[in-house]
């Protein structure tokens, strides 16, 4: 059976992650133009590069490669009125909104997408993924990480904020009949080589 592999890589460090605020459509920390191609040649053969649509997604594509195809289900995790807002100051303006998003994955008090509903769209796009195999790299956020893997392990939503997606990390998943998490050596034997 032909293989679909999947290396989710989440972009890199924004000025959003630093102060712990919800993103906007802002650009990379890093001067991403000085090291443009530095990864391109992480992967034994070129794989296919998808993205959503925003710009740290774009820049960090740079990285990789430059032929980035942009998947709109791999845009970020729509947070609605809350985009651009820091996560402390909701713990004081709205405490009880904040504390009834972290708590169910069916709510959006920011009149955004809710967790449940990005677990759906990122599983929609996986079902759909699995049915062309080769090796496709996806430069996303660290809500369409975590919600991938909701997926592939088969967990409720409820374990959403379970997890921590750092800048620049790899996630490899396979599908050869079913979705598996396959941790990557990260010795000099890794085909995935990290700075």
């Amino acid at each position: 059976m032909p293989v679909t592999r999947l290396t989710l890589i989440c972009h890199a460090r924004t000025v959003a992650q630093k102060l712990a605020r919800f993103p906007m459509d802002e650009p990379l920390e890093m001067d991403w133009q000085a090291v443009k191609g530095s990864r391109s040649g992480c992967f034994k053969r070129a794989p296919q590069l998808l993205g959503g649509p925003e710009t740290r997604i774009r820049q960090t594509a740079e990285l990789f490669g430059s032929d980035l195809q942009i998947v709109p289900a791999l845009g970020d995790y729509d947070v609605g009125r809350w985009r651009g807002q820091r996560i402390d100051d909701l713990q004081k303006t709205e405490p009880e909104a904040l504390h009834t998003w972290l708590g169910d994955p069916a709510s959006a008090p920011h009149g955004g997408e809710s967790v449940t509903q990005l677990c759906l769209r990122v599983g929609d796009w996986l079902d759909a993924l699995c049915t062309t195999p080769g090796h496709f790299v996806a430069i996303t956020h660290p809500f369409v990480i975590r919600a991938a893997l909701m997926k592939v392990m088969q967990c409720g939503p409820e374990a959403f904020n379970l997890i921590d997606v750092e800048p620049l990390s790899a996630t490899e998943l396979r599908f050869n009949g079913r979705w598996r998490l396959r941790l990557l050596d990260t010795t000099a034997h890794s085909e995935v080589k990290h700075p």
